[in-house]
């Protein structure tokens, strides 16, 4: 049976929790079905890794969006709910991509894995370039349609239909 990772992208408190810098209430929503994710992966012994923005405050991004996830804030730090435990992994990226400039790769290398399933957000923007990231490296991809959100419905599907069309992503409901 091939190794498995669940991979748990941006559930920070800047995008899950209401006082976040760029708070949206979909995030917020899917937190009890990444719950559930969460216990199936323990369940069957996967890899857990949190794949967290970790800005510098000059970053790059602000010129895109406004500053959010700063390193060593409140806003960059899991939402309670979530909170990674001993024997998970934390992966900070300042990228969109989990894969960018991180050891994420390495990680699931030495951790012989071979599936990832993806969770998070947002759907259109971290988790989609995650998972070409992870597409090219020749993973098998997963994908929970309740424990991702974007920031509209329309976005959210049209990246599932992209990810599945162009990176063979098994969406599972």
């Amino acid at each position: 049976m091939p190794k498995s990772a669940l991979l748990i992208i941006d559930m920070l408190n800047d995008f899950a929790h209401p006082n976040g810098a760029l708070y949206a209430p979909p995030v917020r929503e899917i937190i009890p079905n990444i719950k559930d994710k969460l216990r199936e992966a323990e369940k069957n012994g996967w890899l857990i890794v949190y794949l967290c923005d970790a800005h510098r405050p000059d970053d790059k991004e602000f010129e895109t969006f406004p500053p959010h996830c700063v390193e060593g804030s409140w806003g960059g730090e899991v939402v309670e709910e979530l909170s990674p435990k001993e024997g998970h992994y934390i992966v900070k990226k300042r990228r969109y991509s989990g894969f960018f400039a991180t050891d994420l790769e390495l990680l699931l290398r030495e951790k012989g894995v071979e599936e990832l399933h993806l969770t998070g957000c947002l759907t259109d923007i971290c988790v989609l370039f995650t998972c070409a990231d992870a597409y090219f490296r020749g993973y098998k991809l997963f994908l929970s349609r309740g424990a991702t959100a974007a920031l509209s419905p329309s976005d959210h599907e049209n990246a599932l239909k992209l990810m599945r069309k162009a990176f063979d992503v098994e969406v599972e409901d």
